[in-house]
């Protein structure tokens, strides 16, 4: 599939998505948003792909939406379903929303952090799984200075992530925040030189997808996004039923085997 705004390679079962306008530090756009949920979709249904790498090309991130098209946004846009798919009844509700689908992908999202991530950016960046940051990036929602507000669900998003004053913190002031700050408060989960950002964030996918099972990743991913909905019984019943399903499990099988006869994995995520 040709994309114009982003990248799409697989490597060693690892699909990179790369937002590429570099000019413009990677600034969101229309055809951006439909090629990262394609490209996502598409990651997601490839049996060959057991983790995601979402990143930008050149010295940033995202730096935010497109000025030129935000200048002439329509307010009926925030509430348009042209860009939302049709509604799966096996998915939750909360996780099929134009943003916020990243939970709902059954392989672990890897935001790999190079640069400048403000604004939707920063948005995109939170619905990662996980985050890895250059020393030299910069975070900052950025909203509040545009007369905007905490948009697709950022104000849930975020609390869960860096916690509750921080949060406010982050979105009434839009104030820029350095990658170690960022680190402090749980923002990003590592922070590494930035000639080291690809050497390190490669090197920790590759340990996931060579030696974890895929099947647990989807199901502890799926554990995890659901538990802000249960209480602690209902969190504890659903997982001695997956626990159940994990030792009938052929990954289960092959986690004790290898580990016996001190061999590498070989999961299939069955």
């Amino acid at each position: 599939m040709g994309y114009q705004h982003i990248l799409y390679a697989v490597d060693h079962h690892i699909a990179t998505i790369t937002l590429n306008r570099p000019a413009r530090l990677n600034a969101w756009t229309a055809t951006m948003e439909r090629e990262v949920r394609q490209a996502m979709e598409q990651a997601a249904d490839d049996d060959g792909v057991r983790a995601i790498v979402l990143t930008g090309a050149g010295r940033g991130f995202c730096a935010g939406a497109d000025m030129d098209e935000l200048k002439d946004l329509d307010p009926n846009d925030i509430k348009s379903d042209s860009l939302s798919r049709p509604f799966d009844m096996n998915r939750r509700a909360d996780y099929q929303t134009r943003y916020g689908f990243y939970p709902a992908l059954a392989k672990p999202v890897i935001g790999m952090l190079n640069g400048a991530t403000a604004g939707i950016g920063l948005v995109h960046a939170l619905y990662c799984d996980i985050r890895f940051a250059a020393d030299t990036a910069v975070f900052t929602t950025s909203f509040s200075r545009r007369g905007l507000i905490a948009e697709h669900g950022l104000s849930w998003m975020l609390p869960l992530i860096v916690g509750h004053a921080n949060a406010l913190d982050l979105l009434l002031s839009a104030r820029k925040v350095q990658a170690c700050e960022a680190l402090s408060m749980g923002l990003v989960n590592q922070v590494f030189p930035a000639d080291k950002l690809f050497e390190q964030t490669s090197a920790y996918v590759r340990d996931l997808v060579d030696n974890v099972s895929p099947r647990s990743m989807r199901v502890i991913k799926r554990q995890q996004y659901d538990a802000p909905f249960q209480t602690l019984a209902e969190n504890t019943l659903a997982a001695n039923a997956e626990m159940s399903q994990s030792v009938l499990s052929a990954d289960f099988r092959e986690g004790v085997a290898h580990f016996l006869e001190k061999r590498p994995a070989r999961f299939t995520g069955h």
